[in-house]
Parts: structure tokens; sequence; C-alpha cells
């Protein structure tokens, strides 16, 4: 299993990793970070390893923050703060309102952790004048973590900074797992039993995955999670009406096979995020002019600058929203009504936010086996806690979690509420070189089209109209 990755030379579902951490290895991205180097499973049967969600350019800066007018001069490309993110979804209001995610938890899943983000987090806080969440708690409820891994380091300081930059008044539950085998299943059952855990042992409004693997690579497919018991958490969460969310994955209509290099040569689609009972969080490009923000679909694919200083090459690269069809699960009941692109499956994503490397978000880290200072992150990793931070804000105005929020989502849509900001330009269609020959192959995906499309879900939010709505939902 890959973290939502962009840049980051893994499988996974959200972003692009140091580049310090992996410069010379080729991207194989599929939907989160750098990947981690987890232990692979000892028996035949091909399985997923769980990997992490984030990539960094290959740049730091010790002394602050790295502003759009140095990204753009320097690497000629956007990056932004979380002031800047706050902005463009119009956060702001809520705050003033007293709207902070006051009461609610967010339970932040990510193995191995890292063992500097207390520290990383209130550097983070300080720069940026945030208040410290009001409660921070870290849990390895199902073994000792031992292991250290900077791909996963990246990717808890992106997951912990960034849904509290959204949410600054609500608790964080970081819940940690070691990545051991189980039965040859390698990370999903620890994770799966650590939800449970926090679940039953803590206040948790909703969970923030940032991680993925390609349906393909379950041999026996949906047959196999079931019988490792592997949605056994999301049905609980669906009980307990606490909100799932995961990364759709950073390689477009593309992911990667078992071995966590190779390309499928078809579209494909990822799980948990295709699970009905999560909400796939796909992702989009901010782009800023005049001191505000639209949003196109995310596709830095063709983008050579972006390339250039996330891969050290011209590219093409798949670095792209994650979306399509499910091969696992038919349609959902909250997806009938969108015209026939399904063809009778689920679609994913559901809804979108800031993912792209062509607009990298800034993150704080200290953790040994990257440059200490300031850097950049970007991918669906990215996506998936700024929207945790999100629903957070609605679970305090609702007065208690939201749970499966889909179904609201859809109608909200259907409704064409202000709230949502429908998404209409780009796609998800990939290219990459693979095989005998390097050759360049392209996997045609979807078209960023009025309503609904499997490359941004219903679009993207307008949170100051978004909140309340979906609160009321």
């Amino acid at each position: 299993m890959h973290k939502a990755r962009i840049a980051t030379l893994a499988a996974g579902a959200g972003v692009l990793a140091a580049a310090a951490i992996a410069a010379a290895a080729p991207p194989a991205v599929s939907g989160a970070s750098a990947r981690l180097a987890a232990a692979k499973p000892a028996q035949t049967q091909p399985w997923p390893v769980v990997k992490p969600g984030v990539v960094r350019l290959p740049m730091t800066s010790r002394t602050g923050p790295i502003s759009t007018a140095q990204c753009e001069s320097s690497l000629h490309i956007a990056c932004y703060t979380p002031n800047q993110i706050r902005l463009a979804y119009q956060t702001g209001p809520l705050y003033t309102k007293g709207i902070t995610g006051k009461g609610a938890t967010i339970a932040i899943v990510d193995s191995f952790g890292s063992p500097t983000i207390r520290n990383d987090l209130a550097v983070f806080d300080k720069q940026f004048g945030y208040p410290a969440p009001p409660s921070f708690k870290i849990i390895a409820p199902v073994g000792k973590i031992t292991s250290e891994d900077p791909g996963w380091a990246a990717e808890t300081t992106l997951d912990v900074e960034y849904a509290h930059a959204l949410a600054p008044g609500a608790n964080i539950l970081l819940v940690e797992t070691p990545v051991s085998e189980t039965e040859g299943v390698t990370g999903f059952p620890q994770i799966v039993a650590a939800e449970k855990y926090a679940m039953n042992h803590y206040p948790v409004d909703v969970i923030s995955q940032s991680f993925s693997a390609t349906e393909e690579t379950f041999n026996g497919g949906l047959a196999t999670i079931n019988k490792y018991h592997l949605r056994d958490a999301y049905q609980l969460a669906f009980k307990n009406k606490v909100t799932v969310l995961a990364a759709s994955g950073d390689s477009g209509a593309a992911d990667v096979m078992t071995n966590e290099v190779t390309y499928y040569t078809k579209p494909v689609t990822s799980w948990p995020d295709s699970d009905p009972l999560v909400t796939a969080v796909g992702g989009t490009q901010l782009q800023l002019s005049g001191g505000k923000f639209t949003s196109v679909a995310w596709n830095d694919t063709y983008n050579k600058p972006t390339n250039k200083y996330f891969t050290g090459t011209a590219g093409p690269s798949p670095f792209a929203s994650g979306g399509g069809k499910s091969v696992f699960f038919t349609t959902p009941p909250y997806q009938q009504k969108i015209p026939k692109i399904l063809g009778g499956r689920r679609g994913v994503p559901d809804i979108s936010m800031s993912a792209s490397c062509n607009g990298a978000v800034n993150v704080y880290s200290s953790f040994a086996g990257a440059p200490k200072g300031w850097s950049l992150i970007c991918g669906t990793s990215e996506a998936t806690p700024e929207f945790a931070g999100i629903v957070a804000l609605a679970d305090q105005v609702k007065g208690k979690s939201l749970g499966l929020i889909n179904s609201t989502l859809y109608k909200l849509s259907a409704n064409h509420a202000p709230g949502i900001v429908d998404v209409t330009s780009g796609n998800n269609t990939v290219s990459f070189f693979q095989g005998a020959g390097n050759k360049l192959i392209t996997i045609h995906g979807f078209n960023a089209v009025k309503g609904y499309d499997m490359v941004t879900g219903v679009g993207t939010i307008n949170a100051l109209l978004f909140v309340p709505e979906l609160a009321a939902g």
C-alpha cells in the first residue's frame, strides 16, 4: 500500500519525498509520498505494501518559509504558505466567528510517525501565529515504533501541520503503526487495528488517511480485503458516525503494480479511497492572480519546471489527481444520479483540495534523514488533511461528528449549493517512460467537467459557505 504521494518516487497517495531522501530514484508515483522501505511479505502471494504519501522539492530554507515570489523566480513554479491556503478557501471569517474546529478530534494515521513532530508543529505554529492544538496526543496502539523512515516522517509532518492549520481549534490524535507483517499482509491489518482502537478509546470525529494501494494489487480482489477484515475500521466508523477520508492518489488515471515501480498500462484506481464508506479526496491546482485564488484540476505531468525540480528530468512524470472507476465496488446510492460516466461502478474522487506541486505548500521538519528547515510538499496527501480540517469545522457547527458525508456532498452538488465550487478545467491523463526501450506510455484519464467528474469529484469548496452547508446536510 502506498501513501498518497506526489513527487515521491513511490506509489502512494499524496506528496513528493524530499529530494535529499530519494534524489536519484525515478518517480513511480501512484498517489502518496515517498515510499517506505517496509518489509516485503514473506509469502509468495503479492501484497500491497504500505508506503508514505509525501513528496518534497529539492530545496530547503533554514531561515523561514519559502515565498510564492521566491518559488516563481528561482524554481519557476508556485508555492504557498498555510495562510494562503486559508485565504484560498475563505476560512478566516469562520475563525473570526469562533469556528475553529473546537471540540472536534482529527485522527491522523501514519506508519512510524515522526520523532520530531511535536517540536516541528510548535515551530510551524510560531511562524504563522497559530495556537497549539487544545490536545495533541500520539499513540501507537498496535506495537512499539522501533524504526524511523524519512518518507513517513515527511508524510506525518504534512498531515499534522495542515490539518491543524485549517482547524486550529481541533484536537489532534496521531495514530502511529509499526508496519510489520501479519500472515503475509504488510501494513493494512495494523492500520485497521489501530483505527479501531482509536475509535474505541478516543472521541474521534474524522480520520485522515494519506495512503492507498492500487485495487489490482490485491491478489483475490475484494474477497481478499474481506478475508482479512480490512474494511472493519470503516464499518465501525460508519456505525459510530466517524467521517473517514482517504487520498485518491497522485498518479492521475494510472497507478503502480505490486513492485511499486511499474505502472499499469490501463486506467486503474486505488483502495481505500474507492470504498463507499470512505470520502475520496482528489487534487486541484490553486492559481493566484490579482490576490484571488481559482482552482483547476491538478495535473503537473507535462509541466517541465515541476518535473525538473521534483525529479531532475524534463518529464513527463505522472503527477496528477488520482481518479477513476473502482473494480471492487458498484455505484453506491449517493452516486446513482450521476450521468452514465460511471458505468455502474464506484467513482473517485468525491471532493478535491489543493494538491499541485506547481503550488506546493511549506512545511517545517527536523527529523533525521532530510535537511532541517522549511521545504515544499504536494499531492493528495496535502489535500486530505486539509479537508479533514474543514470537516472538523463543520463538526463544531453541528455539535457532533457528521459521519459519512458523501450523500450530503452529492446533494449539495446537485442543488448547486454555493459552498461547492465546481472545477471544469483540466484532466488526469498522464504519461511516463517505461519498459523495453523506455517507451513513452500515455494513460488517458478523465476531463474536469460541469458537475461530477473523476478528476475532482463534485469540485472544491468555499469553506465560508460550505461549512454551514455541510453541517446542515
